[in-house]
């Protein structure tokens, strides 16, 4: 997740086909398309109109924390320029059905009994009130205006994923109130909503408790406190990229570490959890089996041979499943990124090219969502039985639908079946896995507002998070072996110890015991891994040379004849607006999904190439030859062994919280696998993080555990630097520089050595340190004298020389490169 506004970096470049599960094809570049990106629309915009897609729904959560790494294919495609570019006709408009979440509601009673705590500033002499930020004179609020400023606090507070009169588990293990109930509970939670919209209103500053005390009577300072530090500690406010944020943590870096944490796997969850441990004052590497950060999101850079055609596609996690309160969105609004909406309208095409007639479509859809419901209310007759007589959700639909003689016609059918198709994207899995009963138990929680895209790509957000963690990549994870005095952690030939680990790797991989854990994990552990489903949803994402569907639409629909392989390509994704190029998106479910992976690569598209010709030929537009295609194959990469995580039969989402269970107050998990709450989704994946990372500070607080033991079996101390410098990047005068292993930028950052002391002896020399950029190291070395390098190193540059026991994270997470790089020399 990237600070810059430019296409992704290096990352996505096209990989050895040994290291790789997707397939690309290249083919003939020849025209470009702009990004034509829409703002986002927050949670402070209009939280109680925020609307959320079910999974019932025909429009489809966008809902992997899962990507494919690409294969790259140098077959060529024959094929001219097609004859004719002309336009997409103008097609009939049809808006897929949504439910919408009325939150106010759910607040009007409850927040009304509540007290208010807002300070009443002193009228003016004019009995009007001056505004602090604009020194204009404003009218004083009374209490009706108070009270609806505590109930939009509420919305908001309720949108992040915060009961509205009650306190979360988390809140209620920091002993956030002296009493659970009543009126100290009551104004706490007052307290709580206010910090955290007041902080969402602003998500670019740190907001520090002297900010909040102005707003709340002194009185109450113990419920600031108390609610100030839990949202703070547990990543509800001030986290993130924005440079004001990242400055602060940097400040209030701890140089007496709490403990020394291994994160296994730099996917969403491993970057945020590293991040926040690391401002909690913890010694953290990141151990990454990739070479690349970010785990199933994954953005692939797409273009011709000749680079005048270049798109963005998103082969994993892609898009922001409601945008209020998901925190995703407040990293797009730190860093300036503009959120593509994805719009509701979603045509649907038969077989031979013609558009559904919305009549039969409208009918068939409220049949289906009827047939859901039936099953929602045989489920709650038996809800005493049901775990013992759980069955399929495929099985239950298609005895109701025999029942009732729904979808008897052939046009029907196929309607239906795309629709179970739809729902078998949304679940990764066929209908015949999911659990009738707890298939949909993340429902209540999902997240209000708009569904949408980053222009670009994910994989923007992943390099901003990924930014200046010390993460060794190509360390595939073998062991854990835990105990009472910490944790080893084998990963590629080497030792590393520390006092916690936190595995962040995705289901599929503890399923297949992929990593040993000495002693095993606990039966009940064991047995949720199993219950849990990982399922599988694959892609072919396909660079065109222009835009010939037409960009008014975001998505469109395929049906199929064959019921067996209705979720094969039945989804179409449009990216011309977000991706930089005209690109299309193609979705494999259900059992189709698993049948891909066994197609070659070259048939996959010319299949995709063919449905597109059904529809659009009949139109007289041509479909070009493609520029560049990629194929994706999740459940053959050994990082991930599928998308994401769905309730199986036998399974509930009580197996969620028992895979984010800790083992020995050593062993943490995160993930969206263990995310009750928001399975299956990226900002599931990125709140797990932040979880774990207060749970194991809880931990660290109640055993008090000792100064971070060291965490790499490097032969020198983190803190004797002399071996670095042995062989300098580069050296004058009294100056050694050590760059950037993993980086060549200009801007990139250096480690800076300057030698104090005896010029007769190096044993009398004192060392102190700077942090830099490789240009001004470079800008140092042009001058003659060591003292005109110390006045622009201090003047200009206004470096700070400090010694190796303070310097900043940054210094200590650039180190851990460096020693990584020695690693990996040595080793050769």
């Amino acid at each position: 997740m990237e600070a810059t506004g430019s296409p992704p970096h290096s990352t996505t470049a096209v990989a050895p086909a040994a290291e790789d599960n997707a397939a690309t094809i290249g083919l003939r570049p020849d025209s470009t398309t702009d990004i034509a990106p829409s703002p986002e629309n927050n949670a402070t915009q209009d939280p109680a109109v925020s609307q959320s897609i079910s999974k019932s729904t025909s429009e489809p959560m966008e809902i992997i924390g899962s990507t494919a790494e690409p294969m790259e294919i140098n077959d060529v495609a024959a094929g001219t320029a097609p004859e004719s570019q002309t336009q997409l006709e103008p097609q009939p408009r049809k808006k897929r059905r949504r439910r919408k979440k009325i939150f106010t509601d759910m607040i009007s009673s409850s927040a009304s009994r509540l007290r208010l705590l807002r300070t009443q500033p002193k009228p003016s002499a004019t009995g009007d009130l001056e505004d602090s930020a604009s020194g204009q004179p404003r009218k004083r609020r009374g209490p009706a205006d108070l009270s609806k400023e505590v109930d939009i606090e509420a919305l908001i507070a309720i949108s992040v994923g915060f009961p509205v009169d009650s306190l979360t588990e988390e809140e209620i293990e920091a002993n956030v109130v002296s009493q659970i109930g009543g009126a100290e509970q009551a104004n706490y939670i007052i307290v709580r909503n206010h910090i955290l919209a007041r902080w969402r209103s602003n998500v670019a500053v740190w907001l520090t408790k002297d900010q909040v005390l102005e707003s709340i009577r002194a009185e109450h300072k113990n419920l600031v406190n108390a609610a100030y530090n839990f949202l703070l500690h547990h990543g509800y406010i001030n986290f993130g990229v924005a440079p004001a944020i990242k400055d602060v943590k940097s400040k209030l870096f701890s140089e007496t570490p709490k403990g020394s944490v291994i994160v296994i796997g730099a996917g969403l969850s491993g970057l945020v959890a590293a991040r926040q441990l690391i401002f909690l004052g913890f010694k953290v590497v990141v151990l990454e089996g990739r070479a690349r950060p970010g785990g199933r999101v994954r953005t692939k850079k797409m273009s011709g041979t000749d680079g005048s055609v270049v798109g963005a596609a998103d082969l994993g996690g892609s898009v922001l499943t409601g945008i209020n309160g998901n925190p995703l969105g407040v990293l797009a609004r730190q860093l300036g990124f503009p959120l593509h909406k994805v719009r509701d309208i979603c045509p649907l095409y038969l077989p031979n090219g013609r558009m559904v007639n919305s009549d039969v479509d409208s009918k068939v859809e409220v049949s289906f969502n009827k047939l859901l419901d039936r099953v929602c209310k045989l489920r709650q007759g038996i809800m005493d039985e049901i775990r013992s007589v759980d069955i399929s959700l495929g099985t239950a639909l298609e005895a109701f639908r025999r029942v009732y003689k729904v979808a008897e016609e052939p046009l029907e059918r196929m309607l239906l079946d795309w629709h179970l198709a739809n729902l078998e994207y949304a679940n990764a899995t066929l209908m015949s896995n999911l659990s009738m009963a707890f298939w949909d138990q993340d429902d209540p929680y999902e997240m209000g507002g708009d569904h949408c895209f980053i222009p670009g790509g994910n994989e923007r957000l992943i390099r901003a998070l990924a930014e200046d963690l010390p993460i060794f990549y190509d360390h595939p994870v073998e062991s854990v072996r835990y105990g009472s005095d910490g944790v080893l952690v084998y990963a590629g030939g080497k030792e590393y110890q520390s006092d916690m680990v936190l595995c962040t790797v995705p289901l599929g991989v503890l399923k297949k015991g992929e990593i040993e854990f000495v002693p095993e994990l606990p039966q009940r552990k064991k047995d949720a891994i199993g219950r849990l489903g990982f399922g599988l949803l694959n892609k072919v994402a396909i660079l065109f040379p222009y835009d010939f569907w037409g960009g008014e639409i975001d998505t469109f629909g395929h049906l199929t004849e064959d019921p067996n392989m209705r979720g094969e390509f039945f989804l179409f994704y449009s990216y011309s607006s977000v991706a930089g190029g005209p690109l299309l998106v193609a979705l494999v479910a259900g059992e189709a999904a698993v049948k891909f992976e066994r197609m070659s690569p070259i048939e996959s598209v010319s299949r995709v190439l063919e449905i597109l010709k059904g529809i659009f030929s009949p139109k007289g537009i041509a479909v070009p030859d493609p520029v560049q295609a990629v194929c994706t194959r999740w459940g053959q990469d050994q990082f991930s062994y599928g998308s994401y995580s769905y309730v199986a039969i036998g399974a509930s989402g009580d197996d969620y919280d028992i895979l984010a269970e800790n083992v020995a107050d050593r062993v943490f998990f995160a993930g969206e696998a263990t995310n009750k709450q928001y399975p299956a989704t990226m900002h599931g994946a990125f709140l797990s993080g932040m979880r774990e990372a207060a749970h194991i500070m809880r931990v660290a607080g109640r055993r008090s555990v000792a100064p971070a033991a060291k965490v790499n079996t490097v032969n020198y101390e983190s803190k004797d630097l002399d071996p670095l410098f042995e062989t300098p990047d580069l050296a004058f005068g009294s100056f050694s520089i050590l760059f950037d292993p993993q980086s060549t930028d200009m801007e990139s950052n250096a480690l800076l050595r300057v030698a104090v002391g005896s010029e007769k002896s190096d044993s009398d020399n004192i060392y102190l340190y700077g942090y830099i950029q490789r240009k001004q190291a470079i800008e140092l070395n042009t001058l003659e004298e060591d003292v005109k390098r110390m006045e622009m190193l201090t003047h200009n540059f206004q470096v700070r020389l400090v010694g190796s026991n303070s310097l900043c994270n940054a210094a200590e997470s650039l180190i851990s490169k460096i020693k990584s790089e020695l690693e990996l020399r040595s080793a050769v």
